[in-house]
């Protein structure tokens, strides 16, 4: 055998033996949880299978990788790295994949001074003298793991050249371990790397990360071994796992280890006072208030002693400051200025609420963010925000409005739950004996007045999630208050991803009769049913309540249902809701829906519902009986839908002949979206249709559907007989300049009634323009052009600028964004700018204009006879200088805007990039 594998093989079994006593002690050392004393410490073989997995070799042979665990503060990562590592030091896994295996906790080496990459593995070796030569000779068969990575503060945020590449050079902590992920550092090596969810943006945005692997923690078995460990009376075990098992919340609460603890240590204190384990379990609020006052409160007593009130009071103070400063770890100086007294640390350590944090100074953390989130929202029962030290925190408005946005901050996930849930009658009476009082009802009146607010003014941005509020309403227990505050509320848009969210969601809009929007998803819920599995019958109850909104709110007009699968049951009992009577929706938005059952069902619904003006379907597959199902429905005589999309729904050529059947039959239908659907052949149908005089179409969309220049022939026959098509999308289909020359023979006829033509990204150059620009001057209807995304160039639009500056041309808004402009062609658009009385928007994003090109726009646009009123320019593409001018523009005319949101793309080109189509 060579010597170099011989010395490789002798170091390997050195390293493996030290660190499999190093993480075998780290793994039995005392934790909270106690896991290490129910659950072994071995690999099981399904997860070394998976492990081995992760980091299998690719098809080009042993390439690095970069695997990214993912998952909240104690589900378990820490806990599978070491015994990966284990795993690793027995030869259980990556036996042929790698010599060595280092593991960097982030927590512990942020404390460092500067160091190398070869001191860092010398701390790891068992010897004093690591042979780092030998080590890095082989950086393809190195496994580095990173834990706790989000613990680094500006991680990945060095410039490249910031970084280094010898491992023996010294470097503060976070650019060593940046060079190693960016690459930088043994770019062979293969690297593990642990993270809360608030991180990965960072990663994704400077790692290439292989895979995401998300731990789920404690599956249902685990939970009820853990249960039987803990309470080691079988009896109380399973009274406690039952009661919990029927809670969605509290069981799902379960498969992080840290919060099963909490919650049996909760049962466990309320069991040895003989109280009713039905009260604790009724929210997950109870659990913690339980768990927070019992720890509090001296054994045997009947209630705290005046200190233990006053140090809980200053830990929820300190809990609200980390909350508004994002702060996580505290300093000494910090739990001072919040009152807690240097006399009261040990009794909060004993309590484990806080816990010491890292070896070398004197930081502390709350023993789960979820403990911190607690003792915040408590504090608000306690005190005024404007009696905090601490500027940052805020009112108990503000509280609910950032928990209510769906861009709340990142470690906000049960702040505004634990606050509403503290509102519940049994939560105030345990208030009321702990502290003596409580301000709960200054706080429901706050709660009320939110969301009375957010009732009156809407929702426009679509930022508010409907869910947290929900949550906050099911935290409460209280359907007085619940059925009052969800009636404030006329918009609801939200996602079910599991049974919590379910019954949370069914729990709220039961109460519901004044909704008039209502968008929702549901995913991992309702799976396909057949003989050996069916849909629980709660579940089945949930989802009634929440499709019975339908039916009780009155002025429901609007629903998206979106996202989602549906199984045979489910999707009957949603049917039979939108056949009632009572059901008077105008607007049914159905996208990317699968469902199982009689797809008739929900077609039939056009019966019963002659208020229903506009219908879509999106990313919904439908077959070609579904699609003559449809038709036959549309063309009941008492229906009134008059739009309706069927957005990348998989529909086929064959299927025209029922569209043509339809638009030839319908006297309704005035928008027609047939976009992302592969419909070439299939078009002459459609304009033979649209060719007979007895049309009332408007709208047709046929972006997407594959196209050639030849349909082109069909398209302009049909805009010269048509006379109520007045909105024609040919975007994103192959015409070529050959199908625009024919289309524009069309449009330069006297019979073309067409007033808005979209051409985005369809293959034209510039000597097409010379056809349009022809078109725009015969053709005095129209008075909207989309043609980007086409490479006409400068010269290109300098045709379309002569017809443009000509008086018989109308047109009012012209689109084009990324058609590679240069400044040299602005001096043609000011000359329009300056002549034209009727373009009001000119959409000129992603074209490469500098400063000149700028200079020349605008003194355009300070001209008397300028109409312009929106100008399509980013302005972050431009230097400082050029930003400052078009600032400067928009002050001085007040009735222009500058913006890169001109709404002139095809919209539904992201919906036509899913496999299958």
């Amino acid at each position: 055998m060579d010597f170099t594998l011989l010395l490789h093989e002798r170091y390997t079994q050195t390293y493996q033996a030290h660190a499999k006593q190093k993480f075998s002690r780290l793994w039995s050392s005392k934790s909270v949880t106690e896991i290490h004393l129910y659950f072994q410490e071995e690999v099981r073989q399904e997860e070394c299978e998976h492990l081995n997995h992760l980091f299998a070799p690719t098809e080009t042979g042993k390439q690095p990788r970069t695997v990214v665990i993912q998952g909240p503060q104690g589900i378990g990562k820490t806990t599978l790295l070491m015994k990966l590592l284990m795993a690793w030091s027995d030869n259980k896994i990556f036996r042929d994949r790698f010599l060595y295996t280092f593991y960097f906790c982030c927590r512990e080496l942020r404390e460092l001074p500067a160091t190398s990459l070869a001191d860092l593995i010398s701390r790891e070796w068992p010897d004093p003298a690591a042979p780092i030569t030998e080590i890095v000779s082989q950086p393809e068969r190195l496994l580095f793991v990173i834990d706790s990575f989000e613990e680094l503060q500006g991680g990945l945020n060095e410039p490249d050249s910031a970084l280094c590449h010898d491992v023996m050079e010294k470097r503060p902590v976070q650019v060593l371990l940046s060079s190693l992920l960016r690459r930088k550092m043994l770019p062979e090596a293969s690297l593990l790397v642990a993270v809360q969810p608030v991180c990965p943006k960072e990663l994704r945005d400077r790692v290439a990360i292989s895979e995401i692997y998300e731990p789920r923690g404690f599956n249902e078995s685990d939970r009820l071994v853990y249960f039987c460990c803990f309470f080691k009376d079988p009896k109380r075990a399973l009274e406690a796992f039952n009661l919990v098992r029927e809670s969605e919340q509290l069981f799902s609460m379960c498969q992080i280890p840290l919060l099963c603890w909490i919650l049996c240590t909760s049962l466990k204190q309320e069991m040895q006072k003989g109280k009713d384990l039905t009260v604790t379990c009724q929210s997950t609020t109870s659990v913690y208030s339980s768990f927070i006052f019992n720890l509090f409160t001296p054994e045997g007593a009947e209630g705290p002693t005046p200190q233990s009130q006053c140090q809980l009071k200053a830990l929820c103070s300190l809990a609200a400051e980390g909350m508004w400063t994002d702060t996580f770890e505290f300093r000494e100086d910090d739990l001072r200025r919040n009152g807690v007294v240097d006399a009261d640390i040990p009794a909060l350590l004993g309590t484990k609420v806080l816990l010491k944090y890292g070896e070398h100074e004197s930081s502390y953390v709350f023993l789960h963010a979820c403990v911190q989130e607690f003792c915040a929202a408590l504090f608000y029962l306690l005190k005024s925000h404007l009696d905090h030290p601490h500027p940052a925190v805020r009112c108990v408005q503000e509280l609910l409005i950032v928990h209510f946005e769906k861009t709340r901050r990142a470690h906000w996930i049960f702040l505004g739950c634990f606050l509403t849930g503290l509102l519940n009658k049994q939560e105030q009476q345990k208030l009321d004996a702990f502290f003596g009082f409580q301000l709960s009802q200054e706080i429901k009146q706050q709660l009320h007045q939110c969301l009375k607010s957010l009732g009156e003014h809407g929702d426009p941005q679509g930022q508010v999630d409907s869910l947290a509020i929900f949550y906050c309403l099911f935290e409460m227990q209280d359907p007085a208050f619940v059925k009052q505050a969800v009636n404030l509320l006329h918009k609801a848009d939200f996602h079910i991803i599991d049974n919590a969210d379910l019954v949370v969601s069914a729990y709220c809009l039961k109460y519901c009769s004044s909704l008039r929007k209502l968008s929702f998803s549901v995913q991992n819920v309702f799976k396909k049913e057949d003989e050996h599995s069916s849909t629980s019958d709660y579940s089945l109850v949930c989802w009634h309540h929440i499709c019975s909104v339908l039916t009780t709110s009155g002025h429901l007009t609007e629903l998206q249902v979106q996202d989602s699968t549906l199984s045979e049951s489910t999707f009957v009992t949603w049917c039979n809701q939108l056949r009632h009577p009572s059901c008077r929706l105008q607007r049914l938005g159905i996208n990317n829906v699968s469902f199982s059952g009689p797809s008739g069902q929900l077609f039939e619904v056009l019966f019963y519902q002659p208020d229903l003006k506009y219908l879509s379907f999106t990313l919904t597959k439908l077959s070609r009986d579904d699609v003559r199902s449809l038709c036959d429905a549309l063309n009941y005589p008492a229906g009134n839908v008059k739009e309706l999309a069927l957005v990348n729904c998989f529909l086929s050529p064959i299927d025209c002949e029922v569209l043509a059947f339809l638009l030839t039959n319908n006297k309704k239908l005035t928008y027609l979206n047939v976009s992302c659907n592969h419909l070439d052949t299939g078009l002459p149908l459609l304009c033979e249709a649209l060719c007979n005089p007895d049309t009332v179409l408007v709208y047709l969309m046929l972006a997407y559907c594959h196209l050639s220049e030849q349909c082109c022939e069909y398209i302009s026959e049909m805009l010269l007989h048509n006379k109520s098509v007045r909105y024609l999308d040919l975007g994103a289909n192959v015409l070529k300049d050959e199908g625009l020359k024919t289309l524009c023979e069309a449009l330069k006829h006297p019979d073309c009634r067409l007033d808005s033509l979209c051409l985005v990204k369809c293959f034209i150059t510039a000597a097409g323009c010379e056809d349009l620009a022809s078109a725009l001057i015969s053709n005095q209807n129209l008075k909207i052009l989309q043609i980007g995304c086409n490479e006409i160039g400068d010269v290109g639009v300098k045709l379309l600028c002569g017809a443009l500056m000509r008086p018989d041309c109308h047109l009012e808004i012209l689109g084009l964004e990324e058609c590679g402009l240069t400044s040299t062609c602005c001096k043609d658009l000011a000359s329009v700018l300056t002549s034209s009385k009727t373009l009001q928007q000119l959409n000129l994003t992603l074209n490469a204009l500098d400063y000149a090109g700028v200079v020349v726009l605008c003194e355009a646009l300070r001209h008397p006879e300028c109409a312009l009123q929106v100008l399509g320019l980013r302005k972050t593409d431009f230097d400082e200088e050029t930003q400052a001018l078009l600032m400067a523009e928009e002050e001085r005319n007040p009735n222009l805007t500058i913006t890169d949101d001109c709404d002139t793309m095809t919209r539904v080109e992201s919906d036509c990039e899913e496999p299958g189509l």
